[in-house]
Parts: C-alpha cells; structure tokens; sequence
C-alpha cells in the first residue's frame, strides 16, 4: 500500500510557522516511504477563503522546497460528494435539523444539573440535544436550509463494530478504541451541515481523505480530540481508516499555539527578512 498524506491549508489567511512544520513533516514522511504528498485547499468557508491567500500558500510551499503530487483538490469543487453523504445518514434516520444558535445553547447549558460544569467537546460545549426530539418525519426530505446534527446516540446503535483507530503521534501512541460513554458525552450531537455551508470540517475531512485515498494523516494534537468523530463518519459510510499522526504544535514564545493572526511569524514575513527554507526547519526543529 502506498504511503498518501496530503497538507490541508484554509486560505484564509497567510501559513505561519505551525503550518510549515505540518507541511514539512507530512512533506518528508511520504518522501521516506516513497508514498505520495497531496494538497488539499480547505475553501468551504467562501465568506472568508480568498484566491490571493491560496496563490501565496502555494508560493510558499513552493520556497519551502515543497512539492505536491498530482492536481489540488478544492473542497469548493465537491459540494456534491458532501450532499450525497449527508443523504446516505438523513436516509438512515441519523441526523436532525437544529434551529439552536450559539446563544440558545449557551443559555441551555448556563445552568448545568447538580452544578456541574458544561462539558466541553472537540467544538465546544457538548450540544444538550434541544432540536433531537423535534426532527421531520421519516421520509421527509432533507432540509438545505438548517444546521443538520448527527444523532450520536442512533449513530452509535447503527454500527456492527467497535471504533478502533490507530495513532502514531508521540503524545497519543497506540490504538484507540473509544467508548459509547465518549462519543455520547464528550462529543455529542455534533454539526454535520451548517446552513451557510452546507457541509462542516468533520464531515468534508471524512469524505475528502478517502477520495484522495489518505492512507496516513498528520495533523496538529489539537484535532486529536475530533479523531473519533471522523473514524465514527467513516464506519457509518462505509470509508476506509487511514492511521492518524497528530504531531505537537508550534507556540510563540508565551506558549500560545500560533495563529494566522500572528503575522510576525507568517512566512512571507520570514522571506521578506532574508531567512531561507532551512532556516524554518531549524526555527521548528526539524
């Protein structure tokens, strides 16, 4: 089996440090396995994906001394593939339109029983299920115009098997098999379709990994925490589990994660100041 790996920038912004250590890392482990590295332009969000910022990603992979395999994928072209998986799960009575804004569930969640804390999932806090009992009747076609959520608890009575996937990262090193009491409270009903998108992350990520025929994919540890959503998604659509790699992230000098905002350390900042590619991979150690 070929190594595949792919680097999934938004271009919504300029790539920084944290990004050229993902790109490089996944970069030099398809180039070891003799594998193949992809690139992927996470566009979903139009509102804020600009041309400008997808020409200067490429324009610095490329003074990186990174080079991609084959065509770029652009989620903005596979609007179809999303509607035919989020039909596969409406069809299996799996998901649920929800009308909830933020400020509905924050007001839900403001008075949590026996004073507990809310709890927090890999998009916030984990959504209390107001709109789960409020769902069209069977047969009813799918709406294209409300936040669709996937029914953890029918997802989970759906499948034939255990979740299991592998990691590879240092911090998460094994196999991972979570449980029912996981997914059902420290997930939740995550969204699935969002009304302005008509898709989400989890769900384009599930469905764009397989068409490109990941094998293996790098990621900063933050996303470790959505990983079971995603190896979820793929048993219930019946996708191959690619091996997971969730490497450490690039901080600033008071320990933040950086972020596209952080321009002084974009790396057309860097090029601008002189420094050259193995410049960068020593900045990350690498």
């Amino acid at each position: 089996m070929t190594f595949r790996t792919r680097f999934a920038p938004s271009p919504t912004g300029p790539l920084h440090l944290g990004h050229a250590y993902s790109a490089m890392l996944a970069h030099d482990m398809a180039r070891a396995e003799g594998g193949k590295f992809l690139l992927r332009i996470e566009d979903i969000d139009q509102s804020r994906a600009r041309p400008e910022w997808e020409a200067l990603i490429k324009e610095d992979l490329a003074w990186l001394g990174l080079a991609w395999d084959g065509p770029v994928m652009r989620q903005s072209d596979r609007m179809a593939a999303y509607d035919a998986a989020l039909d596969t799960l409406w069809a299996h009575g799996l998901l649920y339109p929800c009308t909830c804004t933020r400020r509905d569930i924050a007001e839900a969640m403001s008075a949590p029983q026996e004073g507990a804390a809310p709890a927090l999932g890999p998009d916030g806090p984990v959504y209390p299920g107001t709109c789960r009992n409020l769902r069209p009747a069977p047969g009813s076609p799918r709406p294209k115009d409300q936040h669709l959520r996937l029914d953890m608890k029918a997802a989970l009575a759906a499948l034939s098997g255990t979740i299991i996937f592998e990691e590879t990262g240092p911090s998460h090193l094994g196999r991972h098999a979570p449980d029912a009491g996981q997914f059902l409270t420290r997930i939740g009903d995550v969204v699935l379709a969002r009304r302005d998108f008509s898709t989400s992350y989890h769900l384009s990520v599930v469905i764009d990994d397989a068409a490109q025929g990941i094998t293996h994919v790098l990621r900063g540890e933050d996303l470790f925490e959505a990983t079971p959503i995603h190896v979820l998604l793929q048993a219930l659509l019946g996708l191959p589990t690619p091996v997971y790699h969730h490497h450490r992230l690039i901080r600033d000098d008071a320990g933040k994660r950086l972020a596209k905002r952080d321009d002084a350390r974009a790396i057309r900042s860097y090029r601008a100041a002189g420094l050259s590619a193995e410049d960068i991979r020593a900045l990350v150690d690498l």
